[in-house]
């Protein structure tokens, strides 16, 4: 079996320097935050190029802490895409605000931004782009429509560890950016973890009060805060990985290098477009085709495992009918919700792997 992706491999490859590390933490008896996770603070600072890294337990409260440092709250709009992991939305929710869902683009899966003035109104205060499967969104634009209406920009960076927008780094952009390091992620931890990074003071010494109960200081709490703090162990874990993730980052690109000259003349299936200027980091290797659900079983019958991100679109999930969208309302989410399948990348796999993939859709050609 090929998996979609195989953590066990990158644990066999960092074993002394991971396993050195948690043991490290355990000797010190200081198990939450501390020394190790304000090392790693600096290093991913330094990484995203940004002054601020301020780490959390989860991407879900990095997003939600980076909104109410924002002053979003209730009354409030802000702007994403239906097209995304459930927690985009549940961020927005949870700092009391209303999502406002704008359809997404075709070749690069994030949001239009030539949709999105139409769903500007009085009360919309931000606009979070999501940089789906490490690719960022064309910021250009959004930002220009950002600061014409006098909105706040917090991305959305949780699958884009390392992409790049015409040189800058996705979290440099703006005001304040998430990331997640689910174990899965480019940079995962061995748990859970998540970071926000800014280049503002106050945003920054808003969010560190807010992950730790509010407090400024020991006992003194000034704001309705949070339990969000980051474990010593995974700061640890991610200060080890993180000095590997640009390697990872390369693997992965060379990779879908590969896929797409093996797949390249294959007219039934669509490969994910990576757009000029933009560094792609693959988190996911997503094609498109409109029979995915026989590809997938030939290719699963054939030893390859794939991923669905993601079946269904969140303005058509259960969970949040009540923002009151329907189906037809957002018809390229929706057709992408219906035909992307992911296939198996991760730094470790082997050329031959990438050729077995390959050649197993190429035989299944004929379902499409």
């Amino acid at each position: 079996m090929i998996p979609l992706l195989d953590l066990r491999a990158q644990y066999a490859a960092l074993k002394p320097e991971l396993d050195a590390a948690v043991l490290d933490v355990l000797a010190s008896g200081a198990y939450v935050q501390g020394e190790p996770v304000e090392r790693f603070e600096r290093a991913f600072a330094d990484y995203c190029g940004v002054r601020h890294a301020i780490a959390v337990n989860t991407g879900t409260s990095a997003l939600h802490l980076a909104l109410l440092a924002a002053n979003i709250g209730p009354g409030d709009e802000v702007i994403t895409t239906p097209f995304t992991f459930v927690a985009t939305v549940a961020a927005i929710l949870y700092a009391g605000a209303r999502p406002v869902l704008v359809d997404v683009e075709p070749e690069s899966f994030n949001i239009d931004p030539s949709l999105i003035e139409a769903a500007i109104t009085p009360r919309t205060k931000a606009i979070v782009p999501v940089h789906l499967y490490g690719q960022m969104a064309d910021m250009t634009a959004i930002q220009a429509i950002a600061h014409s209406y006098g909105l706040t920009l917090i991305e959305d960076a949780c699958q884009a560890h390392g992409a790049e927008y015409r040189g800058r780094r996705a979290g440099s952009i703006g005001l304040s950016s998430a990331f997640s390091f689910y174990p899965g992620k480019n940079l995962g931890a061995c748990g859970e973890g998540g970071i926000v990074v800014t280049n503002s003071d106050e945003q920054m010494y808003t969010m560190r009060s807010l992950r730790d109960w509010g407090q400024a200081g020991r006992y003194n709490h000034v704001l309705k805060g949070f339990n969000y703090r980051m474990d010593a162990i995974q700061g640890a874990i991610l200060d080890v990985k993180l000095r590997y993730l640009e390697d990872w980052t390369e693997a992965r690109r060379a990779h879908a290098a590969r896929y797409r000259s093996l797949l390249a003349d294959i007219g039934s299936i669509k490969l994910p477009a990576e757009i000029q200027g933009r560094r792609h980091v693959y988190h996911v290797f997503a094609i498109r085709t409109r029979d995915r659900e026989a590809l997938r079983k030939q290719l699963g019958d054939e030893g390859v495992q794939t991923g669905l991100h993601y079946p269904i679109p969140v303005h058509l999930q259960k969970a949040h009918a009540d923002l009151g969208y329907v189906e037809g309302d957002f018809p390229v989410a929706e057709a992408l919700a219906r035909e992307v399948l992911s296939l198996p990348i991760y730094p470790e796999m082997s050329p031959r792997q990438i050729e077995t993939v390959a050649n197993a859709i190429k035989q299944d050609a004929y379902v499409v």
